[in-house]
C-alpha cells in the first residue's frame, strides 16, 4: 500500500451514498486500489460490495477502497473436500452453526497470526460490520469443539453471493469445516458465488480460482442483483 494514495487516486466524497469512480481506474500497482478516504456507513459498504469493491487497509492508514484486476473466487458446488477432511466431517467432531457468536468470530479473525503484529480488522472495521450484522447483512459461520469456538468465518450476504471477509482456526481444520459447510448450504439453497477477494494457497487448495475482473463483475450482476430473493441467510443453517 502506498504511503500518498491521495497523490495517486480520488478521494471518496463525505456523503456515503456518493459514487465510486469505475474499476476501470483501479491502479495496476498496486493492484486494484480505487480510492481512498470516506466512511465504512452502511450505505456505502453495501454499494462498495455490489460493485466488487472492499475497504482494505491498516491502523494510521486512511480507508482504502480496493477492486483487483484478478478476482478470487470459489463457486459453491465445486469446493474441494480431500479424504482427511471428508472424514472429519464424516466423525461429526464439530457443531457448525451461524449468526450465534459474530462478534466472538469478528475478534478472533482480527487477532494476529504467526509473526504478524497487526491486523487489517481494525476496530473501525470491526464495529461496522457489526452494524452491518445488525442489519442483516454480515454473518458468521461458527465452528464448535465441545462448546468452545474452534473456528470460524464472517462475511457480507448480498442477492445470491456471499462476499467473504476472514476465517480463522484455533483447532486445526476448524475453518475448513466453516467453508466446506457453508458451500454446501450455498448450493444447496441458490447461492452462485463466494467472493474470497485475493489468492491465498489454502483458499486455492479448497477449490477458489482466480477469475479477470470483467468477469467476476458479470456474475455479479447474475447473482447479487437477481430480482428475486433466495432464502435468507439464517434460514440455510436453522438445524444447525
Amino acid at each position: 500500500m502506498h504511503n500518498s494514495p491521495s497523490l495517486m487516486i480520488p478521494q471518496l466524497a463525505a456523503n456515503p451514498g456518493a459514487p465510486f469512480p469505475g474499476p476501470e481506474s483501479a491502479l495496476d500497482v498496486p493492484d486494484g486500489l480505487l480510492a481512498w478516504g470516506g466512511d465504512l456507513h452502511p450505505r456505502r459498504l453495501r454499494n462498495a460490495y455490489r460493485q466488487g469493491i472492499f475497504p482494505w487497509y491498516s491502523d494510521g492508514q486512511p480507508i482504502l477502497w480496493w477492486n483487483p484486476a484478478r478476482r478470487c473466487v470459489l463457486f459453491p458446488g465445486r469446493v474441494h473436500v480431500s479424504r482427511r477432511l471428508r472424514r472429519l466431517l464424516r466423525q461429526q467432531r464439530f457443531e457448525v452453526t451461524a449468526d450465534t457468536a459474530f462478534a466472538e468470530v469478528i475478534a478472533a479473525c482480527a487477532r494476529p497470526r504467526g509473526d504478524e503484529s497487526g491486523t487489517w480488522i481494525t476496530q473501525d472495521m470491526g464495529e461496522a460490520y457489526t452494524r452491518l450484522h445488525f442489519e442483516g447483512l454480515a454473518h458468521s459461520i461458527e465452528v464448535w469443539d465441545q462448546g468452545r469456538l474452534a473456528g470460524g468465518l464472517y462475511g457480507i450476504v448480498l442477492g445470491g453471493v456471499f462476499f467473504g471477509e476472514s476465517m480463522f482456526s484455533a483447532v486445526s481444520n476448524a475453518s475448513k469445516v466453516a467453508l466446506v459447510t457453508l458451500c454446501r448450504q450455498l448450493e444447496g439453497h441458490g447461492y452462485g458465488l463466494l467472493d474470497c477477494q485475493l489468492s491465498h494457497p489454502h483458499l486455492l487448495s479448497m477449490g477458489a480460482v482466480e477469475i479477470p475482473r470483467q468477469r467476476f463483475l458479470e456474475l455479479l450482476d447474475a447473482h447479487a442483483g437477481r430480482p428475486d430473493p433466495v432464502p435468507a441467510f439464517a434460514e440455510l443453517f436453522v438445524a444447525g
